[in-house]
């Protein structure tokens, strides 16, 4: 049954009626114990979404909405390393990636544990001899540089990570990510770089993904030139593949032992946690590293055995979906005031958008209601004079989310002070609005957010915050009966894209819609094309 046909459903459409009308300041001015009624606390980690537009109620038939979904037996799936990527027939366990091994973990009837911990051990042997200045580059010296070429699940989450984590970074190793097939992102790390201490990390997980192979290509062709008569030892010492398709990063070049593979029930928007994060871990150390996947393992913990009510990646769900399905909020903003948390947004977007992003269920029949948000931010308090001014008093229903921490990374006198202010003051201005006598200056108010607040952005509590945003959107796909693990629009971009590329490496007529052969034609005569080679 779709779940919009659920008695849970019809009676959250029937109670949306009656809060839609009601405004926050109401809700407040009615429950002076709103915040504690409607906030929680799980490891250090504080959960406010007592501004939502929700009450008692509303939580209530909520959980209802979890129980119709089964949420909790398809937690439960997950976490057993059951098939539930159904449509590409495999289980998606990253949850395995950052255990700590207690326990067996079974894909299969066979226990990935002992594989998991290996690679993990290799990860640590590898960072360590690259940062002790052990490991080498061709001409003898030690490395300094290191590039991820990768994109999208390869790129997004360590790039972020690394940009988080920079107070915890080695003083002399700087780690750059090249993602975007414009050679205005590579040619420019090139030319700030030495070959010869330069270590590049391929990451793909498929190693036949268009962008980063020719991105790949292009770096290995400058290494090559570089090096001369010492090529073969350049490669081997200076190229490192990440991959669940070892046989074509080998094709590529990549020798045998500087491999590092992950399996391919691991997702790759899923996949920090695995040997995708390894520029990550030379950036920060491996010990800092395993901080990271232990905040996540226990988010995973209370995400599988805390009550709906307190379990906080659910109740993220629940809200979202009561916003998107039942209130008509398809945006969601997210504002960490945090500068070093710049890059979350669009890690996010991809997390959320290109899983949830679908109106088919696994077999092939319509959902019938929308399911993920546009979501889209940036970092606070620069956010404030970008389009803080829509939410404010743009007319759209927009939810935020705001991220905080107690204690800055990186302290300077009077600074943090000021910018928590300005975060918990856009969350009451949103929520509460004015009155003022001006029309012009009057704010309606009535924008709901939630608050996460932590101690400090540290491995361990970026662990937990990245956790929860996949169980959040894990919960929502279970919830709308989607499979978040696919991306099969994004496939069909790839295939259409190989079958241009031959009219712009050769001139090759194309058949294709007559926009695209207008745009072809007018790109043909007006722009210089470079034939590749491979």
């Amino acid at each position: 049954m779709m779940i919009a046909n659920t008695r849970a459903w019809q009676a959250l459409a029937e109670h949306a009626e009656t809060i839609r009308a009601r405004h926050l300041r109401d809700l407040f001015a009615e429950d002076h114990q709103r915040f504690v009624r409607c906030s929680l606390a799980t490891d250090g980690l504080l959960f406010d979404y007592s501004k939502q537009r929700l009450d008692a109620t509303t939580l209530k038939l909520l959980g209802d909405l979890a129980d119709a979904a089964d949420v909790r037996g398809w937690i439960e799936r997950m976490f057993r390393g059951e098939t539930v990527n159904r449509s590409e027939n495999r289980a998606a366990l990253h949850v395995a990636m950052r255990s700590s091994g207690t326990e067996p973990i079974f894909v299969d009837g066979h226990d990935v544990m002992p594989d998991i911990l290996a690679g993990r051990a290799r990860m640590r042997q590898f960072c360590d001899a690259v940062r002790s200045g052990e490991w080498r580059g061709y001409s003898g010296e030690p490395i300094r540089a290191v590039v991820n070429i990768g994109i999208g699940g390869s790129d997004l989450g360590p790039r972020m990570a690394t940009t988080a984590l920079g107070a915890y970074t080695h003083p002399s190793l700087q780690v750059f990510y090249v993602s975007n097939l414009d050679a205005a992102d590579l040619a420019p790390t090139l030319e700030i770089l030495d070959p010869r201490t330069t270590l590049f990390i391929i990451t793909s997980k498929t190693f036949t993904t268009q962008e980063s192979l020719t991105n790949a290509r292009t770096a290995r062709d400058w290494l090559l030139s570089e090096a001369g008569d010492a090529g073969d030892r350049a490669m081997a010492q200076q190229f490192v593949g990440v991959t669940a398709n070892a046989a074509e990063a080998l094709r590529f070049g990549i020798a045998p032992d500087r491999l590092f593979e992950f399996r391919d029930w691991v997702g790759g928007r899923f996949s920090l946690w695995s040997a995708v994060g390894l520029p990550l871990a030379l950036a920060i150390g491996m010990n800092a590293f395993e901080q990271l996947l232990a905040g996540a393992e226990s988010m995973d913990r209370h995400f599988r055995s805390a009550p709906a009510e307190r379990n906080l990646p659910l109740l993220m769900a629940l809200i979202g979906i009561w916003n998107i399905n039942f209130l008509g909020a398809w945006n969601l903003s997210i504002s960490p005031y945090s500068q070093s948390l710049r890059y979350l947004p669009d890690y996010l977007q991809q997390l959320d958008m290109e899983s949830n992003g679908k109106s088919l269920t696994p077999a092939g029949q319509p959902v019938g209601v929308h399911t993920a948000p546009v979501l889209w931010g940036g970092a606070g308090s620069n956010t404030q004079h970008a389009y803080f001014q829509l939410l404010h008093q743009g007319g759209w229903l927009i939810p935020s989310d705001f991220i905080a921490f107690a204690e800055s990374d990186y302290p300077l006198a009077g600074h943090h002070e000021k910018l928590l202010a300005n975060c918990l003051a856009q969350a009451e201005a949103l929520a509460f609005g004015n009155d003022h006598a001006d029309p012009l200056r009057a704010c309606p108010g009535n924008q709901p957010s939630s608050t996460l607040l932590l101690r400090q952005l540290t491995p361990f509590t970026l662990g937990q915050l990245i956790a929860a945003y996949e169980h959040k959107v894990c919960a929502q796909a279970a919830i709308w009966g989607i499979n978040p693990f696919d991306q099969w629009g994004v496939e069909l971009g790839k295939k259409l894209a190989a079958r241009l590329l031959p009219a712009f490496e050769g001139n090759e007529a194309v058949s294709t819609d007559a926009s695209t052969a207008g745009l072809l034609a007018w790109l043909q005569a007006h722009g210089k094309t470079s034939k590749g080679t491979e």
